[in-house]
């Protein structure tokens, strides 16, 4: 009776650290969507001053908030942001990934429906998740330091693509289907 009631106790303590595991994955996750979709919309509403203090700390060292700033200001006419899907995240500690879909308006040098795939690191400062928007460097940095992580989430380029009759087409593949046509 008594090794019944042991197994039984051992049994739901090791339930409880399941069930706690899990909720704890599932508010990290859903605290790193968050802050990459307010992010996004700071970048999409030009809060652009608002969107340095979400840098980590590193990056912040490397450019002024007059410069970042100024940089991203530049790029203001090229696009519209519309909206963001956020297709996986992935936590493991103080760093993590997202996987996103940008979508927008592309405004020059041409006009058209554009999206970007693009593969976003947080790092948390201070209890707080921070997006790692820099150079592929910062990004490099950021994994060098958390090496299992970046074996499972190795950094992959932007890609980039347009709509074109109805279908999305990579960016890349539209200078190879140009002089093909020529």
């Amino acid at each position: 009776m008594k090794r019944e009631r042991f197994l039984l106790a051992i049994s739901f303590l090791i339930l409880c650290a399941f069930c706690f595991a899990t909720t704890a994955r599932a508010a990290n996750e859903a605290a790193v969507r968050g802050v990459v979709q307010q992010t996004f919309e700071q970048l999409r509403g030009g809060d652009y001053a608002s969107l340095y203090d979400r840098l980590p700390s590193a990056s912040r060292r490397r450019i002024s908030r007059n410069q970042f700033v100024n940089q991203l200001q530049r790029t203001r006419n090229l696009y519209e942001l519309e909206r963001l899907e956020i297709n996986s995240v992935r936590v493991s500690g103080d760093v993590a990934v997202a996987d996103t879909t940008a979508y927008g308006q592309i405004k020059t040098p041409f006009q058209g429906e554009g999206k970007i795939i693009l593969r976003q690191y947080l790092v948390r400062e201070d209890g707080e998740w921070r997006v790692a928007i820099e150079d592929r460097a910062g990004v490099q940095r950021l994994l060098a330091s958390n090496r299992d992580f970046a074996r499972r989430y190795p950094p992959r380029q932007p890609r980039f693509f347009l709509k074109r009759d109805g279908r999305w087409v990579d960016a890349s593949q539209l200078n190879t289907m140009r002089r093909r046509s020529q």
